[in-house]
């Protein structure tokens, strides 16, 4: 019986027989991630806004999110004032959707809640004007993609994060990528406060772009929102409350002192080295990948993360 290895590389030989002779900057080995962002400089990277970072802890641990109010401002405020008045302690993850989302907010608030027990939004306000696109602005930083899009005329990255615009309308939106936090809302536009909020865990689901805000996304801690147990309700919703997963604690950045904060820093994306990762995607070569896609999609580019390791300090 032959060993994965042996496979693997008879596959590759028959892959390479099957087109021309390449050269050898075309069979040239692409460095891997770790390796591009190895040699990036410390001006590529940026500290989020601690006004705009949120740390919601779980059971399993804690999740990073970071707001977007250059996108969506109203719901940006909102949320941040829900969070000083710890409206989401307490509350819980009430929703898993396989290969869509997580949904986090006030069980009461479903459809099958307990209406005299919802609570309240404080100074929060209850309805805000629905911000599902916002003129395009030069003054933003965008990084574009060669390749294209099916659900706009442009796609590429803007402060961070994965956007589309439109030119011919003067519009420009962030999507519904993998990592994307948006505003749940009921059929009318102005229902999405910011107190019901969902995160993207499965395939990108662009139908929703324009049609609900993107509040920001997820930093930190994907793993335990998309590896959590699947509701077994319609729409993901879990059976018995005892299934949800509570939320222990939701903070601002801003609020917790500088020395407990996270160093949390992002690829600028608008710097070399990140175009130097979008390349090394839709060109990437190596001994198991022969031909390249020579193209890219949106949704499959991740924004890096790090936490820098604190310098140590010596004496002399």
């Amino acid at each position: 019986m032959l060993r994965r290895p042996l496979v693997a590389l008879l596959a590759l030989t028959s892959t390479l027989l099957a087109f021309p002779a390449l050269t050898a900057e075309q069979t040239k080995v692409t460095p891997t991630a770790k390796e591009i962002l190895a040699k990036s400089t410390p001006a590529e990277w940026r500290k989020p806004d601690p006004q705009n970072l949120i740390y919601m802890q779980l059971p399993q641990g804690r999740v990073v999110i970071e707001l977007a109010p250059d996108f969506t401002p109203l719901h940006a405020a909102n949320i941040r004032t829900l969070v000083r008045e710890h409206y989401f302690d307490g509350l819980a993850i009430i929703r898993v959707q396989d290969n869509f989302v997580t949904q986090w907010g006030d069980p009461n608030d479903d459809d099958n809640g307990d209406k005299s027990k919802i609570r309240s939004l404080g100074k929060a306000s209850k309805t805000l004007p629905p911000e599902y696109t916002r003129p395009i602005d030069p003054k933003l930083a965008w990084t574009a993609l060669p390749d294209g899009d099916v659900y706009a005329p442009e796609v590429g990255f803007s402060e961070g994060f994965p956007a589309a615009r439109d030119p011919a309308s003067g519009q420009e939106w962030l999507t519904h990528c993998y990592g994307a936090v948006g505003v749940a809302r009921d059929v009318d536009p102005q229902t999405g406060s910011g107190s019901s909020l969902y995160a993207v865990i499965g395939q990108a689901p662009r139908r929703l772009d324009r049609n609900l805000a993107i509040a920001g996304r997820v930093l930190e801690g994907m793993p335990l929102l998309s590896g959590l147990p699947r509701g077994a309700e319609p729409m993901g919703f879990y059976t018995k409350p005892a299934q949800r997963i509570t939320i222990g604690s939701v903070r601002l950045a801003a609020d917790i002192p500088a020395k407990d904060r996270p160093a949390i820093e992002v690829l600028r994306t608008d710097s070399p080295t990140f175009a130097t990762l979008i390349d090394a995607k839709r060109n990437g070569r190596n001994a198991f990948y022969a031909l390249p896609a020579g193209k890219v999609d949106l949704c499959s580019i991740d924004v890096p993360v790090r936490e820098p390791t604190p310098a140590i300090k010596t004496t002399h």
